[in-house]
């Protein structure tokens, strides 16, 4: 397992959607595969959705760059 695995079960163990959003964000960024970084960032977009966080406009511009909304 990766340090940023780690720390997304613990982020989501202990419900912190400010850092899911910003480590969803981070592996999207790392990732080499187009299909497993729209993952992430959706993962990243739905979390930001749901907390009212001011970074779901740039995750959703994001996504539409790369052709996913």
């Amino acid at each position: 397992m990766s340090a940023l695995d780690a720390k997304l079960l613990e982020a989501h163990a202990r419900d912190d959607r400010t850092a899911l959003i910003a480590l969803y964000a981070e592996a999207s960024a790392l990732s080499n595969e187009a299909v497993e970084s729209a993952f992430f960032l959706t993962h990243a977009f739905v979390f930001a959705l749901e907390a009212g966080d001011p970074r779901a406009s740039g995750l959703h511009r994001r996504l539409k760059d790369m052709g996913r909304v």
